[in-house]
């Protein structure tokens, strides 16, 4: 007989886990599926994603520091090297850490692991296909298999010389020069990475503008900045084609608008172009689970065409994030136990790890203005913000966007340091309807990075003190 669950998740990334966790709370009889070979669970996110890209960029930045500003602050090292096995290590360590600390949390909440690919065999039913192939019978189905990397035609990756954001993050030596194809957040925050420790760093993206998804002078600035740093961009500008040689590739450059190709050499290419939903290999169609042009489940509430099927996360439409997939994870299963699940994509917010961080929320000017919505703007920069430049971390500044009638809170936006941190007291705000007014009247310690943003609440209404 097969094992009789009142949840099955497959996919066991953080949309998969935290579902997993949120059923066992609720005491609903539950098992997780996961099919990474190294046995881990933890998802992209944990395993090959945001926990070790962070803590690559913490280490290289504190490398770049104490390069470029220890002198400065009086602070005397001697002469610096990089350990580059050592970084590595301490990367893999950290996920180690963390992706036994799932396994814990599925043991705390008597959920049952299932190591191998999971597939709907027939309404209610999941076969499991590892090691020791097994059918469970459920109640309910929720698929959470997250996203893979979305491939670019002519540029085949080896994750030695062009390599996905796996690849990246394990290089044995730091390339000389590194292309980043794409100027979203994977690019740019890997990208910056190698560039501290060394390399040179292009960043080929086809529209005109990197981040662009962001509000556009977030983009423009945070541009800058980087260019500063010493990271180079051609924007409006397409990879046709990658030629390998031994010790090097040769990749073709064409405007996005059509034109004479260039060449450009380098030692290793990133391909980071954007992800798409990861859904081979399900079943989908067997149990009559629709999904649209581009991959993504459709669904209701979280509830797929298929009675007693769920989908969270990157495989569903919206922001391919962790902590979005986390959020629908909740919701779902709360749905699930007969409870008010919701998730308000709204104020989900986004962060780019780079240095400075760059983080949102809500709607950017050019979703106002395109909607026709009449928004007023405050603004406040950092090199006007006391924490900031004592600590000599003055690039960026803070933009909030709130309806010109009602004062309600639409939108902010923010360039810099522990921008991520920062920018959870308006998605707070935000979630309870607030007013720039609530933060502009709401007392910030002294001196800290977060008065910035309370000093840009009250210039929605003009009344900025501090600049």
């Amino acid at each position: 007989m097969s094992d009789q669950y009142d949840v099955v998740i497959i996919g066991a990334g953080p949309g998969g886990y935290n579902a997993a966790i949120r059923a066992g709370q609720l005491g609903l009889k539950t098992a997780i599926i996961e099919k990474r070979d190294t046995k881990k669970l933890g998802g992209t996110c944990l395993n090959v994603g945001c926990i070790p890209s962070k803590a690559l960029l913490h280490a290289s930045e504190l490398y770049e520091k104490a390069e470029k500003q220890f002198e400065a602050l009086g602070i005397k090292t001697g002469k610096l090297g990089l350990d580059l096995g050592q970084m590595l290590k301490q990367k893999d360590d950290a996920v180690d850490g963390l992706t036994k600390g799932v396994e814990f949390l599925m043991k705390k909440n008597k959920v049952d692991v299932y190591m191998g690919a999971g597939e709907i065999a027939a309404p209610g039913k999941v076969r499991v296909v590892g090691d020791a192939p097994q059918e469970l019978s459920a109640k309910n189905i929720v698929i959470a298999t997250g996203s893979e990397l979305t491939p670019l035609p002519g540029v085949e990756i080896d994750e030695a010389q062009i390599v996905s954001s796996t690849g990246a993050l394990s290089f044995p030596s730091v390339p000389k020069h590194l292309v980043v194809i794409g100027g979203g957040v994977i690019g740019l925050e890997l990208g910056s990475v190698w560039r501290r420790l060394g390399a040179e760093v292009t960043v080929v993206e086809f529209l005109d503008k990197i981040l662009p998804t962001m509000d556009g002078e977030i983009s423009k600035q945070f541009e800058r900045i980087l260019k500063k740093q010493g990271m180079a961009f051609k924007l409006s500008s397409k990879v046709t084609g990658a030629e390998k040689l031994k010790t090097k590739v040769k990749l073709s450059v064409e405007p996005a608008s059509g034109g004479d190709a260039e060449t450009i050499d380098c030692d290793a290419v990133l391909v980071a172009i954007g992800r798409r939903p990861h859904t081979d290999g399900l079943g989908l169609k067997a149990v009559g689970v629709k999904t649209d042009k581009r991959g993504f489940i459709e669904t209701d509430h979280f509830k797929t065409s298929a009675e007693g099927v769920w989908a969270i996360g990157d495989v569903t439409h919206g922001p391919m994030l962790a902590h979005k997939a986390e959020d629908d994870g909740v919701a779902c299963i709360e749905l699930i136990a007969g409870k008010a699940g919701h998730v308000n994509y709204d104020t989900v917010p986004s962060v780019v790890y780079t240095y400075p961080e760059v983080a949102s929320v809500g709607k950017t000017e050019e979703l106002l203005k395109e909607a026709g919505i009449d928004y007023k703007v405050g603004k406040f920069p950092f090199m006007a913000n006391s924490r900031a430049k004592t600590n000599h971390e003055t690039d960026g500044f803070v933009k909030i966007l709130a309806d010109a009638k009602t004062d309600r809170v639409l939108g902010a936006h923010i360039v810099g340091v522990e921008a991520g941190e920062m920018i959870a007291e308006v998605v707070s705000v935000m979630e309870f309807s607030g007013a720039s007014e609530d933060i502009a009247r709401t007392c910030h310690a002294h001196p800290t990075r977060s008065e910035a943003v309370r000093q840009a609440a009250m210039g929605v209404e003009g009344w900025t003190m501090q600049a």
